[in-house]
């Protein structure tokens, strides 16, 4: 018999380090723990389900409890709540079927995810104010939206403009709320999201920007208000999307040492500041591939590479080093698509480097070829080095996530731009025009060189 792996949470991170685990290891024990009845399952595709686009919340799981168990021979536990963990002892204390159940571990993974983050304020806990966080949830959420006209938004990150779709896409009536100058102030610059405020006041939401929510009111014990520092708005629903905060409880009692981030420090191997456990996924922090400082990304990619590279060195010792993230991002706002990688040019700016930019709209095909599209791509680089650091695309077509991924996969190489200049992308007139967009970015960026 193998080592016995324990891993708390059976999402992204959990249920890819069980699966490397077992590829690694034929004869470890494995026992995934989560406490509903979905895993594998994907929170991103929830907007999707309420908006109708899915039709069934089962869908968001890429396996099935059972699925998962026969085919790679892990001990699947669902609706099973880890409460404690004995780490003299070695033991995972776990609500089970009315009953505590306790699991010995030589190996723990931490991949406990995150928690959407409420506001602190009046009226926080009404009836109505609604919370996107697991698929076997998204019924319920549905279900809630469907009784309302009016519903508010708050927080114009990636789930808030996603929602705002869903609920349009239902009929309501939309309040979208962001504190910030424009949505998604922390990974796109104001120029560029410019043009997705157009986008959402084009497709009926009504946009509050510069707006701090700063309280609700209810009748009954149910919202029908928010408040904001410039004025009350009649709503039925409220669905909160200000994004998310690392589930660290039972890592802190297991005495695991947090990052500055407040999510669970871990090193390149996956490893936590206590001997023989490890942590993955939205739970855990990591650093930047351009900085290397230290910083919290919940998106899906990191976890599940995370979660290999955990599983991975569970059963084999460093086995895998995780290398950081740049945070690439897209998403989909009505006609669009709205991609992100690296930083910002205000977040270079901020990081010490004295950055340069350029800001083009370009076809996706030949001028002469039918079916093109523009695409707007802002391309920022350190002056004084030519390294990029980070670009932002929005576009009406699926295109943008080949350009944003082809940008991301330089940037992670430092490339500089020399080195954009010279990638041997692709060209044919349907694909792409013979000055491949993102070519025609960084030679804008070289002032007058290319």
């Amino acid at each position: 018999m193998g080592k016995r792996v324990v891993i708390i949470g059976g999402g992204a991170a959990g249920a890819s380090a069980a699966a490397r685990a077992r590829r690694l290891d034929p004869e470890a024990e494995i026992i995934m723990i989560d406490k509903g009845p979905f895993i594998s399952h994907a929170p991103c595709g929830i907007p999707y389900y309420v908006g109708g686009v899915v039709k069934d919340a089962h869908e968001l799981a890429i396996y099935s409890p059972e699925e998962f168990a026969k085919e790679r021979r892990i001990i699947v536990k669902i609706n099973a709540e880890a409460f404690d963990i004995d780490t003299k002892n070695q033991v995972v204390l776990v609500r089970e079927g009315g009953e505590v159940v306790k699991y010995q571990w030589d190996v723990l993974i931490i991949a406990t995810g995150a928690k959407p983050i409420t506001l602190p304020v009046e009226g926080h806990d009404l009836n109505g104010i609604l919370t996107l966080r697991l698929p076997h949830e998204a019924p319920m959420l549905r279900e809630e939206v469907e009784r309302a006209s009016t519903v508010a938004v708050v927080g114009g990150g990636y789930i808030g403009l996603e929602m705002a779709e869903a609920l349009r896409d239902l009929g309501k009536k939309v309040l979208l709320f962001e504190m910030m100058p424009h949505v998604l102030p922390t990974t796109f610059d104001e120029d560029m999201a410019k043009l997705i405020h157009d986008e959402l006041v084009k497709n009926g939401v009504e946009l509050h920007l510069n707006e701090r929510v700063v309280g609700f009111k209810g009748v009954n014990g149910h919202v029908n208000k928010v408040i904001t520092e410039k004025g009350e708005y009649t709503v039925d629903k409220v669905v909160m999307g200000v994004g998310v905060r690392p589930d660290t409880e039972l890592a802190e009692k297991a005495g695991v040492k947090l990052g500055e981030t407040k999510a669970v420090w871990v090193n390149e191997y996956m490893e936590t500041s206590v001997p023989n456990i490890y942590a993955a996924g939205d739970v855990a922090e990591t650093w930047s591939l351009i900085t290397g400082k230290r910083m919290y990304v919940a998106l899906a990619p990191p976890a599940n590479k995370m979660g290999q590279v955990a599983g991975a060195n569970a059963v084999k010792g460093r086995f895998l080093k995780f290398p950081g993230v740049l945070g690439t991002a897209i998403t989909k706002v009505f006609n669009l698509y709205v991609a992100r990688t690296g930083l910002t040019e205000r977040q270079a700016r901020e990081e010490g480097f004295k950055p340069v930019s350029a800001t083009i709209r370009a076809r996706t095909t030949a001028h002469y070829y039918p079916g093109g599209v523009q695409v707007n791509i802002k391309m920022i680089a350190d002056e004084q080095s030519g390294r990029i650091l980070g670009v932002q695309i929005v576009g009406p077509d699926k295109i943008v996530a080949g350009y944003i991924d082809t940008a991301a996969a330089l940037i992670g190489r430092g490339a500089t731009i020399d080195d954009v200049f010279f990638a041997d992308l692709s060209y044919a007139p349907p694909t792409a025009p013979v000055w491949h967009p993102l070519i025609t970015a960084v030679r804008v960026l070289s002032k007058g060189k290319y």
